[in-house]
């Protein structure tokens, strides 16, 4: 499904600093700006006929791992190279990540990715509303920027660039909406402020990943088993929008870590019902109209309880499957992986702590949190998700593959 060195790009991200030439109140970083947009490109998209979204969520992945690849270009520097050094700019990317991508999906991903990046008409309208997605998650970085930063005397001049680069995007609905402050804009807003709460609060890690981070990082891990089972495009877009919307209502509620949840008999089910009411008192009335009960069905919501982590299908009302999905692998069904995109957040939640610990923060919390999530990895639809978290932290372990087995035990 994934290795080691493609979750190495990824994570490297959450340490790309955004923004670094200018005084910043909060720390701003690659991978929260990529989950950011592709939070808001569903969004624009929803409101946009003909869209392709497994085109629209493949070409947002392409442009996140070219980004990753070339950080080190200042983003208008960049624009202005691709105009006359693309051909050698892109094929520099793809060597960079041959041996990340070879292997997945067989070799289709990369083929894609290589064909995306030498032609421009490809996925051309899904290519558009990323780049209007991306611009818009800018701008709401740079009024961050901008509080910090109007002493300095081109601060105006980048404003104004910001702004006007958006008006390239005006045609779409949804840019025009959220340019004017409308009801969408606050859907924009919420999620932006995932980036401020951090994982595993209560303990030092590097690098640090916000929950915005990490929703992007459970909907790639969605986007990459849906790939190994075949899945039909319809699922494969439920379970990318499932994983990176699943931790959005933490945005009222924040970020509260299992053993709080669990340490007193039902507070999990209370936390639930009061995200649930948080859910439709103030994200709800913010949704288009004609997508909600699609977003509903996303954030797993039904008959009054709210579970995003269950194997289910949508065909004239919800239904909870048992026994897997392989028998509702068709458009019709609308399936969501629930079982396996828990096994991703699991999945994400531990190389979060692998890495930390192969950097050389390595706080009793992390090691135990590792202990008890590799108790809880599984198999599902023949994907072993303990294999893969055992092959990737024997990759980033430091001290041996001793040590490695020690912190399993």
């Amino acid at each position: 499904m994934i290795n080691h060195k493609i979750i190495d790009y990824i994570f490297t991200s959450a340490s790309i600093q955004r923004w670094n030439d200018y005084p910043r109140m909060v720390e701003l970083v690659e991978l929260d700006k990529q989950a950011h947009k592709f939070v808001i490109a569903y969004f624009i998209a929803k409101l946009e006929d003909d869209i392709n979204y497994t085109h629209l969520i493949e070409a947002g992945i392409f442009e996140f791992l070219r980004r990753v690849v070339v950080t080190d270009i200042r983003p208008d520097v960049f624009r202005n190279a691709l105009q006359k050094k693309s051909k050698e700019i892109n094929a520099w990317v793809i060597e960079k990540l041959h041996d990340s991508i070879k292997d997945i999906d067989g070799g289709n991903f990369l083929k894609k990715f290589q064909e995306y990046l030498e032609n421009p008409e490809m996925y051309k309208k899904e290519r558009f509303i990323n780049k209007a997605a991306s611009y818009l998650a800018t701008k709401w970085e740079f009024s961050i920027v901008y509080q910090t930063s109007a002493f300095l005397n081109d601060v105006e001049d980048v404003k104004k660039s910001v702004e006007e680069e958006l008006e390239d995007y005006y045609e779409l609905i949804g840019v025009r909406k959220i340019a004017l402050n409308k009801k969408l804009s606050k859907i924009v807003d919420l999620s932006g402020r995932l980036r401020f709460q951090k994982r595993w609060s209560q303990t030092p890690r590097i690098p640090e990943t916000s929950v915005l981070g990490h929703m992007l990082i459970v909907a790639l891990f969605g986007y990459f088993y849906s790939l190994d089972v075949n899945a039909c495009d319809k699922r494969l877009q439920n379970n990318f929008y499932t994983a990176l919307f699943h931790d959005l209502p933490e945005a009222l509620t924040r970020d509260i870590i299992s053993p709080v949840k669990y340490c007193v008999d039902d507070l999990s089910e209370i936390i639930s019902e009061y995200e649930i009411i948080k859910i439709e008192d103030d994200i709800m009335p913010n949704v288009p109209e004609k997508i909600k009960e699609e977003f509903s069905y996303l954030l797993g919501l039904y008959d009054g309880v709210k579970d995003e982590f269950l194997d289910k299908i949508n065909e004239d009302g919800i239904k909870i499957v048992t026994g897997g999905l392989a028998s509702y692998n068709v458009d019709k069904y609308n399936a969501i992986d629930g079982q396996a995109l828990k096994q991703c957040d699991k999945l994400s939640a531990f190389i979060e702590a692998s890495l930390s610990i192969s950097h050389g923060i390595k706080s009793k919390e992390l090691v135990n949190g590792k202990k008890e999530i590799i108790k809880t990895l599984k198999t599902v639809q023949d994907v072993d998700f303990k294999e893969i978290a055992t092959k990737i932290d024997l990759a980033f372990g430091t001290t041996g593959q001793t040590q490695v087995r020690m912190d399993f035990e």
